[in-house]
């Protein structure tokens, strides 16, 4: 043990002797972690609120499809559906999306009673008048209208409606409420001017959720126009388009980690003439090739273990405490209205690992390698130079 921190105190002294070089090492090697892991981090956080957010989605979801795209579906079709052994209910659903230039965003327009979810409001309440409307905290920020205030907005036909808000949702509903829209649903229907007879589509709730996917296969098989969408279905292509887009992410951010790495390489296997110099002195002292190994794996091992946790740090500030403002419009998407809400903290411990093993490793790699090969050279011609 005394050995070992006599090698240590060694260690940091050396370190020490070249700071500013080190500092600067320290500083290059933290920003490259800090941002794979914050791709990581907020990769992590956003499937954790997609799927917390799902939890109470429908359990199929029924569309049409009309030459490979979404069409509106008959509500006659429910009738089908609700004979289908093992089914609990069927409802239709009325929705929509608008594009207003002013914002430059897509609002989600949804009938009242079209969902199934009880939306907690912050005050006021649902629509209960075809020029009354419920608004998302977003739209408020982007348009400015509070409880009694008109919503303008233009229908199908380009001409301008004119609405009171009744209602503001929560901001802690954000994730679903942010861009969101309530209105009656005959008023919905004449502002896109849809038909009674069809819906946007249908919503089907089942009694034993181990059924579901046998469920969707006799819909497809009875309505063959149409295309069941499971709740298991839809969380695995929120999870597949977040990972995409990390994963983009990731490999751009590679160069970063490709170029760090090529510093590592390059500061390890030139050493300077001083350190090349200390390990001769030390061998010319008795000091065998495992003891000069050591304080170079040792000195590695601060460096880039400092390096990791600064980043790792960095990483998590940037995700949980300021919301990611460098990376969260990449992965939520474009022409939305942001939702704000705060980030539950969870890491990935796999995550973690994989990010140390492909940071750290390759630098205790690169300082180990060079030091080994001037150690088992004489003494006397590395003092000479």
């Amino acid at each position: 043990m005394r050995r070992l921190l006599k090698i240590l105190d060694f260690t940091l002294s050396s370190l020490l002797k070249r700071k500013y070089k080190n500092f600067a090492l320290i500083a290059v090697y933290a920003f490259t972690i800090a941002v794979l892991g914050s791709v990581l981090f907020l990769t992590q956080a956003l499937k954790y609120e997609a799927t917390g957010s799902l939890e109470t989605a429908p359990d199929i979801v029924v569309q049409r499809i009309f030459a490979g795209r979404h069409d509106l579906i008959p509500v006659n079709y429910a009738e089908t559906i609700r004979r289908l052994p093992g089914v609990k209910s069927v409802s239709s659903r009325v929705w929509g999306y608008y594009y207003d230039s002013l914002i430059k965003a897509n609002l989600t327009f949804l009938a009242s009673g079209s969902d199934r979810q009880t939306l907690d409001l912050l005050e006021g309440r649902l629509p209960l008048a075809d020029d009354e409307c419920s608004i998302g905290m977003g739209i408020q920020s982007a348009f400015g209208p509070a409880i009694g205030d008109s919503l303008a907005l233009e229908d199908s036909a380009g001409a301008t409606k004119t609405f009171q808000v009744v209602g503001l949702f929560r901001a802690e509903s954000n994730l679903l409420t942010n861009d969101l829209v309530i209105f009656q649903e005959q008023t919905l229907r004449a502002f896109f001017n849809i038909d009674s007879s069809l819906a946007t589509d249908l919503i089907v709730e089942v009694y034993n959720p181990r059924e579901t996917k046998t469920l969707a296969k006799k819909i497809k098989y009875h309505l063959a126009d149409t295309r069941p969408i499971t709740r298991d279905e839809i969380l695995h292509t929120y999870e597949t388009l977040f990972n995409w887009r990390s994963g983009m992410m990731l490999a751009v951010a590679t160069g970063a980690l490709i170029a760090f790495c090529i510093l590592a390489w390059d500061k390890a296997t030139g050493l300077s003439a001083e350190e090349k110099r200390e390990i001769g002195i030390l061998k010319a002292l008795g000091w065998e090739t495992a003891d000069v190994l050591t304080v170079k794996l040792w000195e590695g091992l601060v460096i880039s273990l400092t390096s990791l946790l600064i980043g790792l740090i960095g990483a998590w500030v940037h995700v949980f405490v300021f919301g990611a403002p460098a990376l969260t419009p990449l992965l939520k998407g474009w022409s939305v209205l942001y939702p704000d809400f705060a980030y539950t903290a969870l890491i990935d411990i796999y995550q973690v690992f994989v990010l140390a093993m492909l940071t750290v490793g390759p630098y205790i790699a690169c300082t180990l390698i060079p030091a080994w090969k001037t150690a088992v050279t004489d003494p006397d011609l590395v003092m000479r130079g």
